[in-house]
């Protein structure tokens, strides 16, 4: 619901324009004098300012100057009997939306009043969508035909449109937001903001203010009043990147937001109530982080409502060729050369790459590719010359000897426990059975290996 002050000294009109506004839909506050609404602005954001020109205390320029100053992206449509050019012109200098005259007609005063909230709305969508092609996923959409990747995108139709809080888990350079944005863009809240925040890029001295917003003087650099990001997601979706990383601080107030649905901005008095849907990612062992006191019991269990877990590439190997056609195309496209196509033995290798950083990886190898290749195939020798080695501990340059600063031994067993369970089951086209022999394992024994390490997929 937008918010709108209207400040008169004549309590006749003011009242008229407050029931005229809230039978309109909006939350209206009243002012009798320019010093009482600058209080207002002072403590509330408020989407529209309607103010009388001539008023006792502090008149209506004042009231302008003071909303510029507080809350810069607050429209100001100014009123007065006592209309010239000069005033006119001066307020517009100072940032005032229209300018009217009295006496005025009610269907003009909400025709400028819808015109004014439409103009801010369209701010807002701007600021969100040069925020959204700022922070834009490395790939443009979800590409893949395997198993593990269907059952993602049946989850994310069955609880599109729940209100239902989700955790989406995953390594870096899955997918993780575009899992997120395709919850919101299915959805009833598609045609509300989508807001995306990196929990974990944001320091933590501005975390709080970017997510709850600030009053302007309630720390060094606050020189204006600021809506929080959950704020701008009203109506819509939040979607908090790598919420592992919050502080504990930052989580008090994130349980607050999911239990009351309300929070207070920095130096704030008053609460602010939102209707957010929370969508949360992270790439950490949450349960992990709640047993070592880093991450709250209370509030992962209160994201945790729907968890999606998100495949590393290393377990659809069958979608790399998919992703490679759609990335080649894609930078082909950008460059305005034909697409090159690899070689059965280029392909190979790239199938047997570990990809730790997952698609992103393999996005920036193809990009790579396609901006040095002089040719209309791609070889090998192309594709291994832009391949950086593995550093993971299960590959041959493993230690054998124990290093000086010491090894994570149990870190480097599990690597090689897990990467063996993957060849197997992909050398068994994922025949958990046939994969279990290959380690002379029984069948007991294979499932509990592949729960431990969160191996989804495959048939008895």
């Amino acid at each position: 619901m937008e918010k709108i002050l209207v400040v008169d000294d004549e309590r006749g009109l003011r009242e008229v324009l407050s029931i005229m506004l809230t039978r309109a839909g909006y939350a209206v506050t009243e002012a009798a004098d320019g010093e009482e609404a600058i209080g207002h602005v002072g403590r509330e954001i408020f989407d529209l300012v309607i103010t009388d020109l001539r008023m006792p205390k502090a008149d209506g320029m004042a009231v302008l100057k003071a909303v510029k100053s507080l809350s810069p992206e607050t429209v100001v449509l100014v009123i007065t009997a006592f209309a010239t050019a000069d005033t006119a012109v001066e307020a517009m200098k100072q940032g005032a939306y229209d300018y009217l005259t009295k006496p005025f007609q009610v269907d003009e005063v909400q025709l400028i009043i819808r015109n004014a909230l439409e103009k801010r709305r369209l701010s807002t969508e701007n600021i969100l969508l040069k925020r959204e092609m700022a922070s834009h996923s490395s790939f443009a959409q979800i590409i893949g035909q395997s198993e593990a990747i269907q059952k993602v995108f049946d989850v994310v139709r069955k609880v599109a449109d729940a209100k239902s809080n989700v955790l989406i888990c995953g390594e870096s350079g899955t997918g993780k937001e575009l899992v997120a944005r395709a919850i919101h863009y299915n959805s009833a809240r598609s045609r509300m903001p989508f807001v995306a925040v990196n929990c974990s890029a944001v320091p933590e001295t501005l975390l709080e203010s970017e997510l709850f917003g600030h009053m302007k003087g309630s720390f060094t650099g606050a020189m204006a009043n600021k809506a929080g990001l959950f704020e701008v997601a009203n109506g819509g979706t939040i979607f908090l990147d790598e919420i592992g990383d919050t502080p504990l601080t930052i989580q008090v107030k994130l349980l607050r937001v999911i239990q009351e649905r309300e929070f207070r901005r920095v130096g704030g008095t008053q609460d602010v109530k939102v209707d957010v849907r929370i969508v949360a990612a992270t790439n950490k062992d949450l349960e992990k982080a709640v047993a070592d006191g880093s991450f709250r019991e209370d509030l992962y269990y209160r994201l945790d409502v729907i968890p999606i877990r998100l495949p590393p590439l290393r377990l659809r190997t069958g979608d790399i060729p998919l992703l490679v056609k759609h990335f080649l195309e894609k930078f082909a496209q950008e460059s305005g050369r034909p697409a090159p196509v690899l070689t059965p033995e280029a392909m190979h290798v790239l199938l047997g790459h570990e990809w730790r950083g997952n698609v992103r990886e393999l996005e920036n190898v193809l990009e790579r590719v396609a901006a040095f290749s002089s040719g209309a195939s791609v070889s090998e020798e192309d594709i291994r010359g832009w391949l950086r080695p593995s550093v993971s501990p299960h590959q041959p340059g493993a230690p054998t000897d124990l290093p000086v600063d010491g090894v994570d031994l149990e870190g480097l067993i599990n690597g090689i426990e897990r990467n063996l369970l993957v060849q197997a089951l992909e050398r068994a086209k994922w025949v958990k059975k046939k994969a279990a022999r290959l380690l002379k394992l029984n069948a007991r024994s294979f499932r509990y290996r592949l729960e431990k390490y969160a191996i989804k997929g495959g048939r008895d």
